[in-house]
């Protein structure tokens, strides 16, 4: 499906133009362009008026606390325009019986309901979920990235923490990037092309969690992916956005351009457009047909090795046939009688939600108006204590040591408590702050009615990865690299065979031993300060689960309160008064979407989207 033809001809042209004047830069200054040698910039898409010239590629190495009561779902609201987008605020929710799921895209929503309509439970679901959104929406996660999975099993109560993070290749070390005076990678090697590039977990950790936990076959699980990478997905305004975000990169790489351009006028797709992946469908015909076998020791490691040895990455094949998920104890605490088990390390992200929510412990949250400027206040504080501890700690607790049980400790929090000024904004200092990671990660929740709980998160890294689609695979390519330091005092340094730390939160919530919330997000470090939010709200101020997901939205981790501009003015003034450095330049974050599901005590499963991009909830 073909649209906007003439405006792609203008672009054409325009294109041109610009390439014969040099230009190529997101800034739009007549800087030179990267030598061929060099990885291409994450420069800016071309929307339909105006165009980005194509950056130049690497040259391949070879050739070429009450219970919440129940509520029924939002009626549809009227969408709201921001900043060229669209942000639905209503009809995202939904209710079910025999259960519920909120995901990125509405596509991988009904694919896990129809699942568990065939009789699959919701790790069966869960799975299919996984493997759909690396077609519709692999430029946030996919076959080609990682992520974390935990479960809560109905039948017994167990509940596991499956880690799929990416590794570092064996030779992976500060030495295959050149680190420039002001700390930065030249050429962004660690962000775009194959430097980037660990070996992906999410084949070995989802066929796991399937034949482990699921009771499905992995053919009939994967089969709708399959058929969604041959048959196409429509392309949504979303994801129209992020491939002109991305047009640099994926410009950069035949292989990606192939797949997420539209091949008459090499221009990014249109909403409304279908994108189809032949190459993707076949390498999930040969998972669902040979296993993990076939990605981590057969043809698709092979190809995926090649590409990146090809660009001048380090990945072999021995790094494939080693590569192991970790199946442990999610982190586990607790707040006001509620249950929390979240993400053990290598994320962060579990360890720091729990000290937020023990410091909230000590201050009467729900006496406080959630749009006030000391609600705002107190949470900027609480954030900032946990970051900074975070920024100090948090490794792979295979190479460093991470005082977790303290950090988690009630008395530690009461301590960290008695450090907030109410009155004023403070600076809470632990060692260097960690690097920037990536927003392009998706999470969904599910809950069925046997009481099974399952929260995924995972992703690629950054919006469209590496920029490098594995040729012959359709399989886009992690930049998981780029989440490590290049500080070598850093606990969080690039070392071979490491996981770097992650922001990803899935978390479940149990009232009495009973199920209550699933939920995390997408997003950075604000998955840590979404999630913490949202638990808060549901279980302080007594929100129904949408109406928590939709609230205004803030963050703070090293001293910036970005605060959404949906608040009354005497706010922001109260907290610029009390020494608060503010940011409001979103009404509505990109960032964090916060996809959850949440049990009620008469049973009843409500499912919550984020408005913040294409999330929906589905029930049955």
């Amino acid at each position: 499906m073909k649209t906007g033809t003439g405006y792609r001809f203008l672009a054409m042209i325009l294109a041109a133009a610009l390439l014969s004047f040099g230009c190529g830069r997101e800034t739009g200054n007549d800087a030179p362009a990267p030598a061929p040698e060099s990885a291409p910039a994450p420069v800016s898409a071309p929307a339909r008026e105006s165009v980005q010239a194509p950056v130049s590629v690497p040259a391949p190495e070879t050739e070429t606390i009450e219970e919440v009561p129940e509520v029924p779902p939002a009626e549809e609201e009227p969408a709201v325009f921001i900043g060229g987008e669209t942000v639905v605020t209503g009809g995202r929710d939904a209710v079910g019986e025999h259960g519920v799921i909120a995901a990125g895209r509405e596509d991988a929503a009904q694919i896990g309901i129809d699942i568990m309509k065939q009789g699959g439970n919701a790790i069966d679901a869960a799975v299919a979920i996984g493997f759909a959104l690396g077609v519709s929406e692999q430029q946030s996660s996919g076959i080609g990235g990682g992520g974390f999975m935990i479960v809560r099993f109905g039948e017994t109560g167990e509940v596991v923490f499956i880690d799929f993070r990416d590794k570092a290749a064996a030779a992976a070390s500060l030495d295959q990037w050149t680190i420039l005076p002001d700390g930065s990678v030249k050429d962004q090697e660690n962000k775009i092309g194959a430097k980037a590039v660990a070996v992906p977990g999410e084949v070995k950790g989802l066929l796991y969690a399937l034949e482990t936990y699921g009771t499905m076959d992995r053919e009939s699980v994967m089969q709708p992916a399959i058929e969604m990478a041959e048959n196409g997905f429509e392309v949504s305004g979303i994801t129209s956005r992020d491939i002109k975000d991305a047009y640099g990169a994926i410009s950069a790489f035949p292989s990606t351009a192939a797949i997420y351009l539209d091949p008459e006028w090499e221009m990014p797709y249109e909403p409304g457009d279908v994108i189809r992946n032949e190459d993707l469908a076949n390498t999930l015909k040969l998972i669902a047909r040979d296993g993990e076998e076939v990605f981590y020791r057969g043809e698709i490691a092979q190809k995926i090795v090649d590409t990146v040895q090809k660009y001048g990455g380090n990945l072999t094949m021995q790094d494939f046939a080693d590569y192991e998920i970790h199946v442990t104890e999610p982190v586990r605490g607790s707040y006001r009688g509620y249950d929390v088990y979240s993400s053990a390390l290598p994320s962060s992200g579990g360890t720091i939600i729990l000290e937020i929510l023990n410091i909230l412990e000590n201050f009467d949250v729900a006496a406080m108006d959630p749009e006030s400027a000391e609600y705002f206040h107190l949470m900027s504080e609480a954030m900032k204590l946990g970051f900074a501890d975070r920024a100090a700690y948090m490794g792979d607790p295979l190479f460093v040591d991470v005082p977790v049980e303290g950090i988690l400790s009630k008395e530690y929090a009461r301590q960290q408590a008695e450090r907030i000024d109410p009155e004023r904004a403070g600076t809470f200092e632990a060692g260097e702050p960690m690097p920037f990671e990536s927003a392009s990660t998706t999470h969904y929740s599910i809950i069925d009615e046997k009481g099974n709980m399952v929260a995924v998160t995972k992703t690629v890294d950054a919006t469209f990865a590496s920029g490098l689609v594995a040729e012959g695979t359709g399989i886009l390519l992690n930049d998981t690299l780029f989440d490590f330091s290049v500080d070598p005092e850093s606990p969080n340094v690039i070392e071979g065979g490491k996981r770097p730390l992650s922001s990803m939160s899935p978390t479940l919530v149990l009232k009495d031993g009973e199920p209550f919330l699933a939920l995390g997000a997408p997003g950075t470090t604000r998955i840590i300060t979404g999630v913490a939010q949202t638990i808060s709200k549901v279980i302080d101020h007594g929100m129904q689960i949408q109406e928590a997901v939709d609230a205004v939205r803030m963050h703070d981790d090293y001293g910036v309160l970005i605060l959404e501009d949906r608040v009354d003015e005497s706010v922001k003034k109260e907290l610029e008064a009390m020494g608060h450095e503010l940011e409001t330049g979103e009404v509505w974050f990109t960032f964090p979407c916060v996809q959850a599901c949440m049990r009620t005590k008469e049973g009843t499963l409500l499912g919550a989207a984020d408005p913040r991009r294409d999330g929906r909830a589905l029930g049955w």
